[in-house]
């Protein structure tokens, strides 16, 4: 099949959406697909060993309590009107399809058979972007999508109350060939305490406020321990070291953004890893990737995170801005190993059932599937 692969996204900023598509990419090009990515790069270098098709510029726009970095012009109709003319594809798959302005033109313009993949569990900006239009335009280009995916029931919910239809929920997949067991630690981490993590942008929805004020509880009882957090993000950062300073915290490091291919090492120093977002979430890519390190974890309750793992079995699920409930569980791991090592090895076999390798062959199935229900509609 000819696929291609559409993101609203800039694809030089790590993202759910990007790294969803980059390993779908991998996986559809290893089974022999054509496969193509077609999205917005800052700084596109030799993104998908050369077969990156960038349209627009992407700009930064405050949405859902992040910053999401879309191309809002409006003057690329001609471009992609020429890419699907020359590609000729067979799928176009739209990844938060009514998210502007890439992947409502695309879909406006497209004439392959169209699968939508809807990530969001809340506050998408397409969906606000389009509400007052809702009856018309975006109804309109919804009936254009042959196929629809959500990662999650959550995100199935929230999608089907703008747009009822009939949903395949296909989760994110996790790559554990590259987030495995095997990798070193980083050695400045090994000196004997134990390393509690933190895994991403800091923005208010993550929560890390919530687990700053808790592991400063746990500190005074259990000294022999360590946050590192790692991921984007200034502003918050500047924030969260004067509550560090003005504590008196310590062994709080912040390590700033980390590439893709030294994250595992950051997983594997981990001793515990913990996610304490307060909402918004629709899956849980970070509990994923620490399940498949053999990593415990402490998170939020939240509906995303707890369709990817049970409290009790690959970790302990806590109420979001519970700062008591969010201490305890942390000394419930920090002074219990085997738990920690009970709890990790659960949490690579519930991983296991996510693998690309599945993940990306249940997509190609649903392609296959859609391609034949609609084939008297779609003939080139």
């Amino acid at each position: 099949m000819r696929i291609a692969l559409v993101s609203p996204y800039d694809f030089s900023y790590p993202g759910g959406v990007t790294n969803h598509i980059t390993c779908l990419e991998r996986y559809l090009r290893e089974m022999g697909h054509y496969v193509r990515v077609v999205g917005p790069a800052s700084k596109v270098s030799n993104l998908f060993n050369g077969q990156f098709i960038a349209i627009g510029k992407p700009r930064p726009l405050p949405a859902s309590g992040s910053i999401c970095r879309v191309t809002i012009s409006p003057w690329i109709s001609g471009k992609i009107k020429d890419i699907l003319i020359r590609e000729n594809f067979d799928i176009v798959h739209l990844h938060e399809p009514f998210m502007p302005m890439i992947c409502t033109t695309v879909l406006r313009m497209s004439e392959s058979v169209n699968i939508g993949t809807f990530h969001a569990h809340a506050g998408s900006p397409g969906y606000e972007f389009g509400r007052p239009l809702s009856t018309f335009f975006l109804k309109r280009w919804f009936r254009r999508l042959d196929g629809h995916i959500a990662v999650s029931r959550p995100a199935q919910q929230f999608v089907n109350k703008y747009f009822p239809a009939d949903y395949t929920i296909i989760p994110n997949g996790v790559d554990l060939e590259h987030f495995s067991p095997d990798v070193a630690p980083i050695d400045r981490f090994g000196d004997g305490k134990l390393n509690i993590l933190f895994v991403g942008r800091l923005e208010k929805r993550k929560g890390l406020n919530y687990l700053l004020e808790a592991y400063h509880q746990v500190k005074k009882e259990f000294c022999k321990c360590r946050l590192i957090v790692v991921g984007p993000g200034t502003r918050l950062r500047k924030k969260y070291e004067k509550i560090i300073a003005s504590e008196d915290m310590k062994d709080v490091v912040f390590v700033g953004h980390v590439n893709y291919d030294e994250l595992p090492r950051y997983y594997k120093t981990a001793d515990i890893f913990c996610s304490p977002a307060i909402s918004r979430e629709s899956f849980g890519i970070v509990l994923l990737e620490a399940m498949a390190m053999s990593k415990p974890i402490v998170a939020s309750d939240i509906e995303g995170y707890a369709s990817v793992m049970t409290s009790g079995e690959e970790g302990l699920l806590t109420p979001p801005k519970d700062v008591s409930g969010l201490s305890q569980s942390l000394m419930s791991l920090l002074t219990d190993h085997t738990l920690r090592l009970e709890m990790g090895g659960k949490g690579r076999i519930t991983a296991a059932k996510y693998s690309w390798l599945r993940v990306s062959r249940q997509i190609s199935d649903f392609y296959q599937e859609t391609i034949k229900r609609t084939s008297t509609r779609h003939k080139k």
